[in-house]
């Protein structure tokens, strides 16, 4: 039985979400501030995170970016009133996995929690690197570290999911559609410029010249993929 922990202040919200989620056979844990929550998570270690981000004593912002600094890959579905693009951005460049604004429909919260388990399943499956080394490019995908060179740089958690994927399929062309269902798992928001925007992100840190990119290669209409160089 999946386990999910919802972390979140309003009771009501929090009553009606346990119910629903208990009759969907799943085994819920709640937390209605951000310290317990935390607590929670290591000591519990749920399948998933349902995340409202105004919260007591810790942030959602905050607990987000804290069990991500921690290398704590569990699911996070952020759940909130703020639906303002940028904070939109903020929460999933801290590591939340996807994004839903109050009021929200019950059964499309139900098919992401669903499809946030698929995702995690195909990623398991799929046997990613902790490690990809290009040139004097290194990143360690379990700690969210990288550098080039003896700089360390500073890369969103998307950059690194990004890039863990292409890594996985070195060689192999990965399209934007792909790209968009397995690191942001779903196809509302963002948009595949959104891929590309992450693509410029990664070659201004990953290449010598990224006009000219030697590791980091487009396929004009397709997608793109990883090289050792050339």
């Amino acid at each position: 039985m999946k386990r999910i922990l919802i972390i979140e202040d309003d009771t009501a919200i929090l009553r009606g979400l346990k119910d629903n989620l208990e009759f969907e056979h799943y085994e819920v844990l709640t937390a209605a501030e951000g310290e317990q929550g935390y607590c929670l998570v290591h000591e519990k270690k749920p399948d998933l995170i349902i995340l409202d981000l105004m919260l007591p004593r810790m942030s959602g912002y905050e607990l987000c970016r804290k069990i991500r600094s921690e290398g704590i890959l569990i699911p996070v579905l952020m759940l909130t009133a703020r639906g303002e693009e940028p904070d939109r951005v903020r929460g999933l460049d801290l590591g939340a996995d996807d994004y839903m604004t109050k009021p929200f429909s019950l059964p499309e919260l139900l098919a992401r929690i669903r499809a946030l388990f698929r995702r995690l399943q195909h990623l398991k499956a799929g046997r990613l690197p902790d490690e990809l080394r290009v040139g004097d490019f290194v990143a360690d995908f379990k700690r969210f570290e990288a550098r080039k060179a003896d700089k360390t740089l500073d890369m969103s958690r998307k950059e690194f999911g990004v890039l863990r994927l292409l890594a996985a399929r070195a060689g192999e062309v990965v399209t934007r559609d792909e790209l968009l269902d397995e690191v942001w798992g779903y196809d509302q928001f963002p948009t595949t410029r959104t891929v590309d925007n992450h693509i410029a992100l990664l070659r201004s840190k990953i290449e010598d010249d990224p006009a000219e990119p030697r590791y980091l290669l487009t396929v004009r209409g397709v997608g793109y993929k990883l090289v050792s160089g050339g």
